[in-house]
């Protein structure tokens, strides 16, 4: 059996049936690419030896042969099924007809609720990736001319490695001259480290969210841009500026 369990957003958002499963579970792995935890791994107590995964690792076939022979935990931060990764590492199990079981805890996407922006007015989520010196992706910018068009709120999860100054960065310089950027980049939201105890939401526009100091915006931290907002979502929402 390979069981795919959510850690939720910290160090107690593990599930009773979680820990229940990983005590008997003789291989526990930790899937540590995704995210930058917001806590040490030791902090969850559990007791037992955790290996550490890369991406390739979890996109071989290493997993799904560990659990031919027994029962195998793959921890994820958030919820299990967030990412991409970890359907195709279920589907790939049901094509080897190997058992799995999810369980579920908290992500992001639970998180931001506390915004007060409303969950069915988002649109696709948003992925920016660290840029390089030869590779500057905008292309996130589709799927937010798409959710403006709709007037949904564009969620934009920020890639492991970047700090908040670059991603602020990357962010103002991929709206300059975007063609979809109709009504210009005003006031966005930050939320850091959501669900944890040095959970923080801000509320500003571009020129004062470049003031912070970095130590105030931990990783891990995403970006939301709103859109047409209801009047209770606004007065929500101004409670961070």
């Amino acid at each position: 059996m390979l069981y795919l369990i959510g850690l939720g957003l910290n160090e107690s958002g593990l599930s009773k049936e979680g820990i229940e499963i990983i005590k008997k579970c003789p291989t526990i792995y930790l899937e540590s690419y995704t995210v930058e935890f917001p806590y040490e791994i030791e902090e969850l107590k559990l007791n037992k030896k955790i290996i550490k995964l890369k991406r390739e690792e979890v996109e071989s076939n290493k997993l799904i042969e560990k659990a031919k022979k027994e029962d195998v935990a793959l921890l994820i931060y958030g919820s299990p099924l967030f990412a991409t990764t970890h359907i195709s590492l279920v589907l790939e199990a049901k094509k080897q007809k190997i058992k799995t079981k999810v369980i579920y805890s908290a992500s992001i996407f639970d998180a931001i609720a506390e915004t007060g922006l409303q969950l069915y007015k988002f649109g696709k989520i948003l992925s920016m990736p660290q840029w390089t010196k030869d590779y500057q992706p905008k292309s996130f910018l589709d799927f937010f001319e798409q959710n403006e068009s709709i007037g949904a709120h564009s969620l934009i999860l920020i890639d492991i490695g970047l700090n908040f100054e670059n991603a602020l960065k990357q962010l103002e310089e991929s709206f300059i001259n975007f063609k979809g950027n109709k009504n210009g980049l005003k006031k966005i939201l930050v939320c850091s480290r959501m669900g944890s105890k040095k959970a923080k939401i801000i509320y500003k526009n571009l020129k004062d969210l470049k003031k912070l100091q970095g130590k105030k915006i931990l990783a891990p931290f995403c970006f939301i841009i709103p859109s047409k907002m209801h009047f209770l979502e606004k007065t929500f929402v101004e409670r961070f500026s």
